[in-house]
């Protein structure tokens, strides 16, 4: 027997056949196993090739072009608002629903815009023969509260109506107009509604707009409308086999342009545009298109006509003086103005819903607060919630043309979006009145810092130190100027000791009506600064304070500016915990040594009834003070009668009045030694 044989006692005939049977078991589950294989990497290459074929499939955009214009009025500066973005669309949305944009398959290049302004055909204004707006466009007559609150103007549409066809301003004007008319005989087509139909005033043109370049009229693909309208950028030439020619766009624009195109005439084609006296009473248009900046290639086009030119604003109404008993004697005289013009970025319709968008522009508002500040003659000039970029490109040159010369002092905090939104303080002077002899700024949030850190000794990190810091930087500022006259006062009988120089401040506190003791502290920091700076020059510089003081005369900052001092139990100083950290001295050390006397309760007896006058809040919150051993108030220009302020508005601002405050004027007189 073979030795194996004792070994491998199992491997009979029956035990082969089951090792067979298992060998090919095993063969089997191998073949399947390759097949299972190969179907995974099967169905993993139609995956991969699906993705691929998915992620293959390019991104659309939607691409939109926004362009508005404020209403124009005679003498401001009207200004496209252009705007165009893309956003991206996604599978289930490949169509644009709004009028002004186009699907392409890049987001929109960097680009830059070219525009052409037309002056349009003179209309009737309104079919009422009632209607003062026939003849008159001052903006006093255009606005919502002269047009009783209704931005439509209105068309009647009745074909057997006298009517038929006429457009009114206001629903009043059409009801009465309504009573006159009478019934005509027409072959035209009755139309279904004799209710006059409703335009919106400042409406854009729809046949215009319609077949703007890129609009849901026009090609929605691609890039390919190289229409040349308003004259490309750096000259570029844009013609392309399939562009769009003026004269084909002209079809579309019915009697705007084609047979009656002499009507609109081309008049700039600059961005901006200064409406003239030839405007007034007409509409103007704007075409604006947008190019690219690399290629020159037009992208898109759009048109909008503004509403009717309206006249310059008239001059504003003459202020008298009312003139204090004055004694005999004293030294040079001179006229000083403070005026909170309200900034640019809290003029919105938010803040005043009862006020007329274009009227609330800067550039409208701009044209009136300077007339307005040029009218009353002024030496001495303070304003508060100066935008830092107006006062660049607009305040600063046009005081400079008008004889001022200035300084500018802007808030600590950071700008509200784009650079120079932030508002500030700014002082001028008459050049040939005042030559500048010192000029300094205070900032609250520096004082506070010190405050922190050198008072009271504590860590600005710390809790207690960053709590108090926290409730007193409200960016707040003061400027502080010496003037000195450029024709010296010489010495006289009547003033045998003659002051040439004044001292002048000029600050905004802070606003929150829940935070008095932050404005108490701002005041009482902004006395004791003004304590040092004039006694280190001598105790007989004459001192004026002038600006919006966000604080009513049953303030603590009117007792202390007045009396020297605050009493204990004013409420002011005794706000409680919930008010956060306290933040002033003991009650004893709010005080100072100023002898001060407000200029309007000097002269006419009592603070006015009202400094700033909205819809939200009406009083005092203005002043003008001065030092009472040198200066003598002379006369006042009391504050315009609740009837004269709402004339034209339910409140301020108004087409009228461009801020809501309104501005304070004094003439004053420096009293010097032996004057009084």
């Amino acid at each position: 027997m073979c030795p194996l044989s004792k070994t491998l006692p199992n491997l009979t005939p029956r035990n082969a056949s089951k090792r067979q049977e298992t060998r090919d078991t095993t063969e089997t589950l191998k073949e399947h196993h390759r097949r299972l294989v190969n179907t995974e990497l099967t169905t993993h290459g139609a995956i991969g090739r699906s993705s691929a074929t998915m992620n293959s499939k390019e991104s659309m955009y939607s691409w939109h072009l926004s362009l508005r214009v404020d209403r124009p009025v005679e003498g401001c500066t009207i200004r496209p608002h252009s705007y165009m973005y893309g956003k991206k669309l996604d599978d289930r949305d490949t169509s644009s629903s709004h009028n002004h944009s186009k699907i392409c398959r890049e987001p929109p290049p960097n680009h830059e815009f070219s525009y052409r302004w037309f002056r349009g055909p003179s209309v009737e204004p309104c079919a009422y023969e009632g209607c003062p707006r026939r003849t008159s466009f001052s903006p006093h007559e255009w606005s919502k509260h002269a047009l009783g609150g209704s931005g439509c103007s209105l068309q009647c549409v009745s074909t057997q109506s006298s009517l038929y066809k006429s457009t009114f301003c206001n629903a009043s004007c059409f009801v009465k107009a309504w009573k006159t008319q009478f019934t005509v005989q027409s072959d035209i087509p009755q139309a279904r509604s004799s209710t006059p139909t409703r335009r919106r005033a400042g409406s854009y043109a729809d046949d215009d707009d319609a077949r703007s370049v890129g609009s849901t009229n026009s090609a929605r693909s691609g890039m390919s409308s190289n229409y040349n309208p308003p004259g490309t950028p750096r000259e570029i030439s844009v013609d392309g086999p399939n562009t769009p020619r003026i004269s084909d766009l002209s079809q579309g624009y019915g009697n705007e342009y084609g047979a009656q195109s002499q009507e609109w005439v081309e008049i700039s084609r600059a961005e901006l545009y200064i409406p003239h006296a030839d405007d007034v009473g007409r509409k103007l248009k704007l075409e604006a298109a947008a190019y690219s900046v690399e290629s020159g290639e037009l992208l898109m086009h759009r048109v909008v006509k503004t509403d009717l030119v309206l006249s310059r604003t008239p001059d504003p109404e003459k202020r008298n003086l009312v003139t204090a008993k004055s004694a005999a004697g004293g030294g040079a005289r001179f006229r000083i103005v403070t005026y909170n013009i309200l900034a640019e970025i809290y003029a919105t319709q938010q803040q005043y819903p009862y006020a007329d968008l274009w009227f609330l522009s800067w550039d409208f508002r701009f044209q009136n607060i300077i007339r307005e500040i040029v009218d009353v003659g002024p030496d001495i000039v303070c304003l508060q919630e100066v935008q830092a970029d107006h006062y660049e490109s607009h305040l600063y040159n046009a005081m400079h043309e008008a004889g001022f010369e200035g300084v500018y002092k802007q808030k600590t905090r950071l700008s509200m979006g784009m650079t120079g939104k932030v508002d500030g303080c700014a002082l001028f002077w008459r050049r040939t009145k005042f030559h500048l002899i010192e000029s300094y700024s205070i900032e609250f949030n520096e004082l506070a810092q010190r405050q922190v850190t050198t008072v009271m000794g504590l860590n600005p990190r710390s809790e207690e130190g960053a709590s108090i810091l926290n409730k007193l930087s409200k960016d707040n500022v003061a400027q502080l100027v010496v003037l000195e006259l450029a024709q010296q006062s010489m010495a006289s009988r009547t003033n045998r000791d003659p002051i040439n120089q004044v001292c002048i401040a000029n600050t905004h506190l802070y606003s929150n009506k829940d935070c008095p003791d932050v404005k108490l502290w701002q005041t009482l920091h902004l006395l004791q600064e003004l304590e040092t700076f004039v006694m280190a020059r001598g105790t007989n510089l004459p001192l004026m304070i002038c600006g919006d003081f966000n604080s009513t005369p049953e303030s603590a900052v009117y007792d202390l500016l007045s009396r020297q001092a605050v009493h204990p139990g004013h409420p002011d100083v005794n706000t409680g915990d919930e008010n956060g950290p306290n933040v002033l001295p003991d009650i004893m050390s709010i005080t100072h040594s100023h002898m001060l006397g407000s200029v309007y309760s000097s002269v006419l007896g009592e603070e006015p009834k009202f400094t700033n006058y909205t819809q939200q809040f009406k009083g005092v919150l203005d002043y003008m003070w001065y030092s009472t051993q040198n200066l003598r108030s002379l006369s006042a220009a009391p504050i315009p009668d609740e009837s004269v302020l709402t004339r034209h508005g339910d409140a301020l601002p108004s087409t009228q009045y461009s801020s809501d405050h309104i501005m304070q004027i004094s003439d004053m007189q420096i009293v010097g030694g032996g004057a009084r």
